[in-house]
């Protein structure tokens, strides 16, 4: 009979929260796919036995690629090539070689198949439902029914959102870090025996947890509040904190292990109970209240907070805001509820999240892992990044520099799509950082998934789960022009980008030349017009026209717009 197992190695009462138990949000914000045939009625009924064929595909190496996925799951190429792309944004050891694979060695390393029963067992997650607004009444106009999805997709729109004052009727992320827990807490017995293995000649009855296969776990779950940084889940294991690194540890049973994580999964649920419990007597909760930034991240910033490895953009209305990797307490951002106002976020990132933003251009640095985009209307979004998820967005415009094919998943209309346009001092330095390559750009390949999302908590009728979302078109040539980040944006200049890094297709940039030879004309037309006007003698004027041409010739060769002047002259 095994000991009884403390929830952690200090003591729980003290609500230090590096002994505090997470879920790991990121599968749960970018991992989980629109996708029917991953989501099973009894996931361990159907997990562990594709679990035992796909290691002996595998046996010496554990590790399976798009072929295995696709054959074993019965689904297309494509969708196998996704499962591997996406278990890739959301793991949790950047050691791991799927992470670490460029973009066309993804399928070569494949997926451990330890990591791949987990990722696909939480393809069954529920999210938590918005809490809705107090008089349904008076924002049920808001957002018009074009759509017969309406009603069941968009729980809440944008403008809703600004009807409904804020975030306070999004759930927190108290709120969701609690469900996400109480989702593990249900489902523990499951995870932990996909993992488990059992003791040679004893049977099925006594499974046993490796040291190696307890890491695994720490894809859902982990320690700590620096997120990523949080260190291996073996740290923190009681049976496993002594063990020799020179000698491999004693597996232990999984029991044990199980009743290990449920402890430690109580005492979080408690300690978030105990922060929400003022919050909903009327009493700030100091976890989940709109803190200025110099409270919460020591350094004045309007309209920001951060939580847990993550920054807040929230609220911003009617203005600009500039971001700098400087600005930003951890490596994820999320910009909530922002309307008429242009944001940039000019620092490398692992992930992003613009949720219920309107009439906006929001601009994200470079992004590593996964940028989703969520309920949001009339806004542009340019971002370079590893790859993104569009959901339940209307008139909007995405200009993108990214490495794999941008998911439409969802109830969108009229959204569209365009190759990168901007630049700025340091873009290029941080698409290094970050791992992104600016020779491959899949803008113009949308892949539309489900209409409806099967992990929200809605009810949908009969049928609808069936449709496919509406894709988005692309930009026309003639409409695409590049983005001017201002110079006073350059808080931190040091950077060596000049101009683009994402080479643009021969058409846009055959209408780009056609935009700039004309606003050239133009532009000399109108110094040729004020020059003959100005009240100065002969002498002085060409003085001046003498001046502009050789601050016009610097301007040319500097920029790279010299290229103009051979389509001036064979206009």
């Amino acid at each position: 009979m095994s000991e009884p197992i403390e929830p952690s190695t200090s003591s729980s009462s003290t609500k230090d929260p590096a002994s505090l138990i997470h879920p790991r949000r990121e599968p749960f914000e970018h991992g989980l796919l629109s996708i029917p045939k991953l989501i099973f009625a009894d996931p361990t009924q159907t997990l562990v036995p594709l679990k035992h064929k796909l290691i002996e595909q595998s046996p010496s190496t554990h590790r399976v690629n798009a072929a295995a996925i696709s054959e074993s799951l019965q689904i297309s190429i494509d969708l196998a090539r996704l499962v591997l792309d996406s278990l890739a944004s959301v793991l949790h050891l950047e050691s791991d070689p799927l992470v670490q694979a460029k973009p066309d060695g993804v399928d070569e390393v494949g997926a451990d198949v330890h990591d791949l029963v987990l990722f696909l067992y939480i393809q069954s997650y529920k999210k938590l439902l918005p809490r809705t607004h107090k008089d349904s009444a008076a924002v049920a106009d808001v957002w018009p029914s074009t759509s017969a999805f309406d009603g069941y997709l968009s729980a809440l729109s944008p403008l809703q959102l600004v009807r409904s004052n804020s975030r306070r009727f999004v759930p927190s992320q108290a709120d969701e870090e609690a469900h996400q827990l109480s989702y593990l807490q249900k489902h523990l017995g499951n995870l932990v025996s996909l993992l488990a293995e059992p003791v040679e000649g004893e049977g099925e009855e006594s499974l046993v947890l490796t040291m190696e296969r307890l890491e695994h776990l720490g894809f859902l779950i982990q320690f700590g509040d620096k997120g990523s940084e949080s260190g291996h889940l073996s740290q923190y294991a009681p049976f496993f904190a002594n063990s020799d690194p020179d000698m491999p540890a004693v597996p232990v049973p999984a029991a044990q292990v199980h009743e290990w994580i449920l402890n430690n999964i109580a005492s979080a649920l408690e300690n978030i109970s105990e922060r929400i419990s003022p919050k909903e007597n009327g009493l700030p909760s100091s976890s989940d209240q709109d803190v200025p930034m110099a409270d919460a991240c020591t350094s004045s910033t309007k309209g920001s907070t951060c939580v847990r490895g993550s920054s807040f953009i929230e609220g911003i209305s009617k203005s600009s805001l500039v971001r700098h990797a400087s600005d930003l307490k951890g490596p994820s951002v999320k910009v909530l509820n922002c309307h008429d106002s242009v944001i940039y976020i000019l620092a490398p990132l692992r992930y992003a999240t613009v949720y219920g933003c309107s009439d906006a251009t929001i601009v994200l640095g470079a992004v590593g892992k996964a940028v989703r985009i969520e309920h949001c209307e009339r806004v542009h979004v340019i971002t370079a990044a590893n790859r993104i998820c569009i959901a339940n967005c209307r008139e909007c415009m995405f200009f993108l520099g990214v490495n794999q094919r941008p998911l439409i998943v969802g109830d969108n209309h009229k959204l569209q799509v365009a190759p990168y346009n901007t630049f700025y001092s340091q873009l290029e330095e941080h698409l290094s950082e970050v791992g992104i390559d600016a020779t491959i750009n899949r803008w113009n390949e949308p892949l539309p998934l489900g209409a409806v999302d099967p992990h929200d908590s809605l009810s949908h009728p009969a049928g609808v789960s069936d449709a496919q979302a509406e894709s988005a078109i692309r930009v026309d040539p003639d409409q695409f022009t590049t983005f001017l980040i201002p110079n006073w944006c350059g808080g931190e200049p040091h950077g060596s980008t000049k101009v683009n890094p994402f080479p643009l297709p021969e058409a846009y940039v055959e209408s780009q030349d056609r935009n700039v030879c004309q606003s050239i004309q133009k532009n000399l037309g109108e110094v040729k017009q004020l020059l003959r006007e100005a009240p100065l003698e002969d002498n002085r004027k060409r003085e001046l026209s003498t001046a502009l041409h050789v601050y016009f010739k610097d301007w040319l060769y500097a920029s790279g717009n010299i290229r103009q002047l051979y389509c001036l002259q064979g206009e």
